[in-house]
């Protein structure tokens, strides 16, 4: 249901390449497959700081790294990104050929989602190489041609400012959006006028990871903003969150203040409108598995009344004459949809219309006054149709298994569709992994499917196969690992492979199209990607079982499914390595120090490496509810028993590791790579690389264009097939 959104990793599309229409593998030589000599790293002097924490005394050699804007530090970061790109600059070919890879799969036009606002529909489509897509608005129909309303091509002439987010209005006759430079995510809010395409006066800072909920007229909206930096401690700054009207035409200092003061400093505010313009509800997001949320009159100034706050639990909801809909995992593991009236909305006078199914109910959606419900099964896609009273009317036939997707107005792509309340047009995105994303429109009257653009692919996607296959973790549990290769693939045990994963913060990893992959996979890659513990994928009790006092069995879940691969003959531990990033960075980090016999190598991008201090920095503070508190002994031993920096072993020989990090991200800290490579390349005795990259003007992924990510990606793949002896 119209939710506001705060991702933790923003997904982005990497795609690949072609000659022609056909890919063209090559095997390169090089001066050596993985590493037969140990390089010689910068210079990064252990320090002798030692605290004790809860009666343990903890050593932090590398603590210096902290301070990223000392010289010494940034000289020493300047010295590992030469290591880093003079040792793959040997396999220069490769990388060039990759590069030809994913232009020609990028020079091709995306395809996302319609967005239907009063008359107009509003659509994001990146044309060929573009760094960024562009938003689009068709006028009256949604098969009239195009024009422009947003371009962030022009933002910049390097690709570095960013589009982050967007919200139509109502009548679909204003924008509001989120502009941001260099990957910071650190927006300023504009509102575009979409008949001219000029913005208006008027602009809001300080609104990363905004939500807006426009007023009926669209004379002005709720949204949520974080307070001037120059008035709050210092890094304090991505909290504080407030609630705000803002009247066009007018001042942004002006703004009425609305709600936020006494709330705890971490919650993040996301204002929407409901489906029948009437009502604006406000969540109040406290952690992964907790929100509250409020609803008031759009029409009026009386306060926000509860619906469920206080809860232990996930509720959002929408409004369709005076009635409430409700999708929430109250006394509901895997969701169910509950209705109340806007009068009495509190959970005593909650009525259950769709009752808890097999899957899980991932969203909600009112078109056509009837209740679209999206349920995950088996980690893929399920629609069905059911009136207002709860009565099932159809399931949608889907064009095959695999996700329905959507780009709706907030930060990244979601799990959704669109339409409008009284029009027949349920439009999606439809993908899976080796499934180009199409647009669809599906009349809700006539039961007419309708494919509207889909993206094309210059390789024979027929090739390859994805299947599902499960592994069983340390405790028994039962985890599911999708598995993507050429069809002439022998299980012989001798194919490189790689492993991804991220299990946490309740985000669920469903198929959908991944074009970067596809130059491993024709390269006689095993692209393998594991639905582990700390997700969403099965509901509330799969992310509780991977998170906090149980984050460890999101590392056993991620052993079991590489052991797996390995079992099945897909691939040996030789040539085996894994990725993620983030949270999934953290992962793979683990993974790096708790078994080192297990990969080759891994990738590890923007990753928390120190969970003893992670609270202190960016938006740590943030992620307590997911991982525990350092400062509670209790918890504190959760997080040192797995930390991957405080449990680096000297003399131990590690995989080939790169880790990535951006001196822009604004969620997590530089620091965290920075100790963990100083601390590995001291410790290892394994002549495999530990390799540090620091990207400039980029952050956490999002706004990242689309030149820097083929170039970082082209790097990353040689690294890879260099450790996984594609390369010889």
């Amino acid at each position: 249901m119209k939710v506001g959104a705060c991702v933790l990793l923003a997904s982005s599309a990497f795609i690949l390449l072609a000659f022609g229409s056909t890919l063209c593998p090559i095997v390169l030589a090089a001066e050596e497959s993985t590493g037969s000599q140990p390089l010689k790293y910068p210079s990064a002097a252990a320090g002798d700081v030692v605290e004790k924490l809860h009666g343990v005394e903890i050593a932090d050699p590398y603590r210096w790294l902290e301070d990223e804007q000392s010289p010494q530090v940034q000289a020493w970061v300047a010295a590992q990104n030469r290591l880093t790109h003079d040792t793959l600059a040997r396999f220069s070919a490769l990388r060039e050929q990759i590069t030809r890879e994913l232009h020609a799969i990028y020079g091709v036009d995306s395809v996302s989602n319609y967005v239907p606002r009063g008359s107009r529909f509003f659509q994001m489509k990146r044309e060929k190489l573009e760094n960024h897509a562009k938003l689009l608005v068709r006028e009256g129909d949604y098969r009239a041609e195009p024009r422009v309303v947003l371009d962030p091509n022009t933002f910049s002439t390097d690709g570095t400012v960013a589009l982050d987010w967007w919200y139509p209005s109502p009548d679909g006759a204003f924008v509001a959006y989120g502009k941001s430079s260099g990957g910071s995510e650190k927006s300023t809010l504009y509102i575009r006028d979409v008949a001219t395409g000029r913005d208006l006066p008027e602009s809001i800072p300080f609104t990363q990871y905004c939500g807006v909920a426009w007023n009926p007229d669209s004379s002005g909206f709720f949204y949520n903003r974080c307070p001037d930096p120059a008035t709050v401690p210092n890094g304090e700054e991505n909290f504080h969150m407030r609630v705000y009207f803002h009247q066009i035409g007018t001042p942004w200092q002006q703004d009425r203040y609305i709600w936020g003061e006494g709330r705890p400093k971490d919650e993040e505010p996301r204002p929407y409108l409901s489906s029948d313009r009437k009502w604006v509800l406000l969540n109040f997001y406290q952690d992964p598995a907790k929100n509250d949320l409020y609803i008031k009159s759009a029409e009026d100034t009386e306060p926000f009344q509860p619906v469920a706050a206080g809860l232990d639990a996930i509720t959002t909801g929408d409004v369709v004459d005076g009635r409430l809909f409700l999708r929430t995992n109250y006394q509901a593991p895997r969701f169910r949809i509950c209705t109340a009236t806007v009068d009495k909305p509190r959970p005593e006078d909650w009525r259950e219309l769709v009752p808890q199914q097999k899957g899980v109910i991932s969203d909600v959606e009112i078109v056509d006054r009837k209740l679209i419900v999206h349920v995950s099964e088996h980690v893929h896609s399920r629609m069905f149709v059911y009136d207002l009273d709860g009565k099932l009317l159809e399931e949608i036939a889907l064009p095959g298994v695999g996700t329905v997707t959507s780009y709706l107005p907030g930060i990244g792509t979601v799990t959704a569709f669109s339409g409008a309340l009284d029009n027949p047009g349920l439009f999606f995105t439809f993908s899976s992994w080796v499934v180009p994303t199409a647009a669809y429109r599906y009349d809700l009257r006539t039961r007419q499917l309708e494919k509207l653009a889909e993206t094309e692919c210059p390789v024979d996607l027929s090739k390859y196969e994805t299947r599902q296959i499960w592994c069983t973790s340390k405790d028994g549990t039962r985890v599911p690992v999708f598995v993507v290769a050429r069809r002439d693939v022998k299980l012989d045990g001798n194919n490189p492979a790689l492993l991804y994963g991220y299990g946490g913060f309740n985000s669920s990893f469903f198929p959908y199209y991944r074009p970067r992959i596809i130059p491993f996979l024709e390269r006689g890659g095993v692209w393998a990607l594991a639905n582990i513990r700390g997700g969403g994928e099965f509901g509330q009790p799969w992310h509780d079982g991977g998170r906090r006092e149980c984050k460890k069995n999101c590392f056993d879940d991620f052993y079991a499914a590489a052991e797996e691969l390995i079992r099945l003959g897909y691939t040996n531990r030789k040539k085996l390595a894994c990725r993620g990033g983030s949270n999934g960075g953290l992962l793979i980090a683990a993974a790096v120090v708790q078994r080192p016999d297990l990969f080759q190598a891994a990738h590890s991008q923007v990753p928390l490496t120190d969970m003893l201090r992670f609270h202190l920095w960016g938006m740590g503070a943030q992620w307590v509810h997911e991982y525990g508190d350092p400062g509670k002994a209790e918890e504190f031993a959760w997080l040192r028993a797995y930390s991957p920096y405080h449990n680096v072993r000297d003399g131990v020989e590690y995989p080939a590791v790169l880790l990535v990090t951006a001196e822009s991200d604004n969620r997590v800290d530089t620091a965290h790579a920075f100790k963990m490579a100083a601390r590995l390349q001291a410790a290892t005795a394994s002549d495999r690389p530990v390799l540090l990259r620091v990207e400039q003007k980029a952050g956490h992924g999002a706004g990242k264009p689309l030149s820097m990510r083929i170039e970082n990606e082209s790097e990353d793949w040689c690294f890879l097939m260099w450790q996984l002896g594609m390369v010889e």
